[in-house]
């Protein structure tokens, strides 16, 4: 929390593990796709609460070209990790 820890000092204050177990709670409770409250996402009620729209990362798509040209060369693809980096 930006807090500056002097010697002698704990690391973690009352506040500061109040703070993270309130996090924790909130990431229990969270679809892992959406990250959205389950308890609102597995309502029926909210089977039409919602909208989505697409976004296209254009680094990810590069990564996603070369990845698959390099498959279609018969490249080994296991291991493989992709640096990608902005055009200057």
């Amino acid at each position: 929390m930006g807090r500056v820890v002097a010697d002698g000092e704990p690391l973690w204050l009352d506040e500061d593990r109040a703070w993270a177990m309130a996090l924790l709670e909130v990431e229990a409770d969270a679809c892992p796709e959406c990250g959205h409250p389950w308890g609102e996402v597995t309502d029926p009620d909210s089977e039409f609460a919602y909208k989505a729209h697409l976004v296209k990362c254009h680094a990810c798509g590069t990564s996603a070209k070369a990845v698959k040209a390099h498959q279609d060369n018969h490249g080994d693809t296991d291991g493989l990790h992709v640096h990608i980096e902005r055009r200057t």
